[in-house]
């Protein structure tokens, strides 16, 4: 018996060893084929100078969705095909100023700001009044409207550089962009600058969306650069009473007719199974989105390119998605859901890439604990590409609404610690991100995605 028992565990460990060793080089040949003949950079090159930023409604963001509809149909992908979708349609107008007014020390002084994605503009006349600094709401609260009626308020809380996980020192941060200036409102504000999410200290601002809450006035927003938001903080330390003026002239459009953007390559055998594999279309508009999010689209077709490019047949169909809207509204993602739920389709996984063009470090999965076992036990086969962070906990904004249909979301990881120089910028352009690490991104998230077809999750 002992024997027998022994020689089964002998055959099982060789079928596994057979496995493993097919496995691992079905991957390399994914680097291989990435790194020697990718095509993902040049689709960026074409996407962001020929398209550049793309804010949903806007005429680039249309010249977008067409662009992939044709590269993934140049490809020779299965299926190709828009998903209607209606996004919201903000401008930002082209004038924004900021400046202190008649400081004590160094009298007016100009500032970087722009305008918060979905802002009220000031109109020509602007927005001036004195200036209250605050680190998070309830210290806006204890000011009151007493403290706050009829000034500018400044929320000034940097993200945390002590936090190795910038995503973290983002998140920690960045709800005084997103309801800062409703919460400021509530106490009688007449405008807000928002300190930049910047890992940085520059003279770069940094937009992003905010939200107005209902029932609340709505009051024009700017974010200002880190280095102004540290000499608004100092020369407000010496004048309590300083003045800052900004003008804007953004305006919210009605909601305009979109689409997300589909191609797949159908399964060989259980083609109603589905893994997406995506990336937002959209950008803001202060450059060409290369990082945020022109990176996650080209890799996303990519790794079609590059299954279909080594002969393999997957079993499953494949789909990469260009979601339209993810930057104000992530309308793209809800109607995706929408649709998929109405269909009664059955996504076995979804993975995002939305956190740059970056050196590929891992993935993060949010399942089971069955799922997110299976997916932590290919670590071995990444490991010899650098690729060390296989772990629990992930995904992406477009793909969490699928969480709702319990489909596992995984995030792609690349090294981040770079990302929140470019995030949201005017600097975020072609020239920043670098081929390699963009091609090895790719072929990681290829290699993940042929894992997931081959054994599912």
């Amino acid at each position: 018996m002992r024997i027998f028992v022994a020689l089964l565990i002998l055959f099982f460990s060789s079928i596994a060893f057979a496995q493993d060793k097919q496995d691992a080089a079905q991957i390399r040949k994914l680097f291989d084929e990435a790194l020697e003949r990718g095509e993902s950079y040049e689709m960026l090159r074409y996407l962001t100078k020929n398209i550049g930023g793309r804010l949903s409604g806007s005429p680039q963001a249309a010249a977008a969705v067409e662009w992939s509809r044709q590269q993934m149909k140049a490809y020779g992908f299965d299926t190709v095909y828009l998903q209607p979708v209606m996004v919201p349609h903000w401008v930002r107008g082209k004038k924004e100023i900021g400046r202190v007014v008649n400081s004590k020390k160094l009298g007016t002084v100009s500032m970087n700001v722009v305008a918060l994605g979905n802002s009220v503009g000031t109109g020509a006349k602007g927005v001036v009044g004195e200036v209250v600094e605050v680190q998070d709401f309830q210290e806006l609260a204890k000011l009151g409207r007493a403290g706050v009626a009829g000034k500018i308020v400044f929320f000034n809380r940097p993200m945390d550089p002590k936090l190795m996980d910038t995503f973290r020192a983002y998140s920690g941060a960045s709800n005084q962009r997103g309801a800062g200036p409703s919460e400021a409102a509530k106490y009688g504000a007449i405008g807000v600058v928002v300190r930049s999410l910047s890992s940085f200290n520059d003279d770069v601002p940094h937009t992003g969306g905010t939200r107005y809450a209902l029932n609340v006035p709505k009051i024009p927003a700017v974010a200002i650069s880190t280095n102004g938001a540290n000499q608004l903080s100092a020369l407000l330390e010496d004048d309590k009473a300083l003045n800052f003026y900004f003008e804007t002239h953004a305006q919210m459009l009605d909601d305009v007719l979109s689409y997300n953007v589909v191609g797949e390559i159908k399964g060989t055998e259980h083609p109603e199974e589905i893994i997406v594999v995506g990336g937002h279309l959209d950008s803001w508009d202060l450059s060409e989105g290369a990082h945020d999010d022109g990176a996650g689209c080209v890799q996303s077709i990519e790794v079609l390119r590059l299954i279909q490019a080594i002969g393999y047949k997957p079993k499953r169909t494949i789909r990469a998605v260009m979601f339209m809207n993810e930057e104000n509204g992530l309308m793209g993602g809800r109607k995706y859901a929408e649709i998929a739920e109405e269909l009664n389709e059955n996504h076995i996984a979804a993975l995002e890439s939305d956190r740059g063009g970056f050196l590929p470090i891992g993935f993060g999965i949010t399942g089971t604990k069955a799922q997110q076992d299976k997916l932590l036990s290919w670590q071995p086969l990444f490991t010899p590409y650098g690729i060390h962070q296989l772990k629990r906990g992930g995904g992406g904004a477009d793909i969490s609404p699928l969480r709702t249909q319990d489909v596992p979301t995984i995030g792609y990881l690349p090294d981040s610690q770079r990302y929140f120089k470019y995030h949201h910028t005017g600097i975020d352009n072609f020239e920043v991100v670098n081929q390699r690490e963009l091609e090895l991104g790719a072929a990681a998230m290829a290699s993940m995605i042929y894992l997931i077809d081959k054994y599912g999750l």
